[in-house]
């Protein structure tokens, strides 16, 4: 048996899998071929020490928005996949039916794989906010039939249910995406925000399955009775409405998700709702947003779970996306848990101290390893502070520096076309 790669003596966390423990894990063919202690490196072409680090699946991060050309809140994801270890992203409402197939096109060239949720209105995300405000936009006819003809991309249906977004028209829009969901079997994704309307009356209306990101909302109306978490939180959580991080620039906040988990109301899946005016802070990155749920006490093998198999699972996708299942696409995460006092913000400025921090070493989409790509200048219409802009001018700097100065000096150079014994020279 042969190997075109071998990561060996890592700490694999693969739920999904059922490998948690240390392994090696065999690429063979873009697939994996073998998870299992002390295989044969002679049998493998290439062999890397993982001795120390943690493999995992390529991350798969339910809420983010990928579809930069046409939107808002867009951004490239192959520019972030390869330093966060995300090789799965769900793009979560980015367009509705009069744009789905300009996302199509948009991610048609992206090396990690992409899935989208389709927005419950037809226009999308081509603004902040306000996408439902016209209740015309949320065609349920027009939606179904976009989510029938395009189920190879769609995977679900989101809706975004707050004040801004639903103007007067309150749970209207909320009611026509899980019509839409319906008729395909998918989940709905709610986001959750500035009400109304009020938490309560969203999760009323949520099936077993469906989805609420921002979660641990610090802005949602009556996600709190007093100091504790509302009877209508946990008992949707209960009855099998998926709990989703999305952290996102204000929709996570340590308070909430620390009262969540003493009521046993814990994440089903992290994501980091990544996006143009976050990627800068305070989300960052799903590996950062994964740190946060270990800065509250979250054991790191249920960490990596809701950022792996629980997330594919929830939307059923296909190929063994979130394991290192034998034959899955060889998508692969290598990280260094760096130990240290790390110093973490949610999106209202309150901080906690980890002890751990998950940085990525490396990440494989299909066996082979991601290369670095710079990402693109943030869009005019992202506020940013003084000193997140110093910060990427100081980036800029650093990376120019970086490759402006020669690679190596004389000690790493050969010559690569010898002088003859007859030149004179």
């Amino acid at each position: 048996m042969s190997y075109d790669l071998l990561l060996a003596g890592g700490e694999v966390i693969d739920v999904g899998g059922g490998h948690v423990g240390r392994f090696d894990v065999a690429v063979r063919g873009g697939r994996i071929a073998a998870v299992a202690p002390d295989l044969p490196r002679h049998a493998a072409r290439e062999v890397i020490d993982a001795g120390g680090k943690l493999i995992t699946p390529g991350l798969v991060d339910l809420h983010t928005h990928v579809h930069p050309g046409a939107t808002y809140w867009g951004i490239d994801p192959d520019s972030i996949a390869w330093y966060t270890g995300v090789t799965t992203w769900i793009d979560a409402g980015s367009a509705g039916a009069y744009a789905i197939e300009s996302l199509r096109a948009a991610i048609s060239g992206s090396q990690v794989r992409v899935a989208a949720l389709l927005n419950i209105s037809a226009v999308g995300l081509t603004a902040p906010d306000g996408e439902s405000r016209e209740l015309a936009n949320c065609d349920v006819d027009l939606a179904a039939a976009t989510l029938a003809t395009n189920r190879d991309l769609i995977f679900g249906v989101k809706v975004r249910m707050d004040r801004k977004t639903v103007g007067e028209h309150g749970l209207e829009p909320l009611r026509r995406a899980i019509e839409v969901a319906g008729t395909g079997g998918v989940p709905v994704m709610v986001h959750i925000g500035v009400g109304p309307p009020a938490v309560d009356e969203v999760l009323a209306l949520l099936r077993p399955g469906d989805i609420v990101t921002h979660c641990a909302s610090g802005l949602a109306a009556g996600m709190f009775d007093g100091h504790d978490i509302a009877s209508a939180v946990v008992e949707a959580h209960a009855a099998g409405v998926l709990f989703d991080i999305g952290h996102g620039s204000g929709g996570f906040a340590f308070d909430v998700v620390e009262a969540q988990l003493k009521a046993g109301v814990a994440p089903h899946t992290i994501s980091s709702d990544l996006h143009a005016r976050c990627l800068y802070g305070p989300a960052f990155d799903l590996p950062t947003t994964m740190t946060k749920l270990l800065a509250v006490g979250m054991p790191l093998e249920e960490v990596v779970a809701a950022a792996t198999v629980r997330p594919a699972r929830a939307l059923n996708l296909p190929g063994g996306a979130g394991t290192l299942a034998v034959g899955a696409r060889a998508d692969l995460a290598v990280f260094t848990l760096e130990e240290g006092e790390f110093e973490l913000v949610d999106a209202h400025r309150r901080c906690r101290i980890s002890d751990r921090r998950l940085a990525n070493e490396i990440t494989y989409v299909a066996g082979r390893p991601l290369p670095p790509r710079l990402p693109p200048r943030p869009k005019p219409w992202i506020p940013l502070t003084g000193a997140q802009r110093q910060a990427l001018r100081l980036r800029d700097r650093r990376v120019r520096e970086l490759l402006s100065a020669p690679l190596v000096g004389i000690e790493g150079l050969a010559e690569q076309f010898p002088r003859s014994s007859a030149d004179p020279a």
